[in-house]
């Protein structure tokens, strides 16, 4: 009995805080594109931080879904 409980529990890897870092990703996703279709001025410093941003949470996701989730 504790031996199948124990592996249940090994089993679920997903955490809430999973879809936080995919909704995350989404809102600098946004916010990059919106940068990047500003018209009078773009502001260089935004993009290139944002950029760096979304490249590191991009790779997060990456292995949060295929490290973790996939197994």
């Amino acid at each position: 009995m504790f031996l199948a409980e124990e592996a249940a529990q090994a089993a679920s890897t997903f955490e809430p805080f999973d879809i936080m870092m995919l909704l995350f990703t989404l809102v600098i996703f946004i916010g990059w594109v919106r940068l990047l279709m500003a018209r009078p001025k773009k502001n260089i410093f935004a993009i290139g931080f944002t950029t760096v941003a979304l490249l590191v949470f991009l790779f997060a996701n990456y292995v949060m879904v295929v490290k973790v989730w996939m197994g």
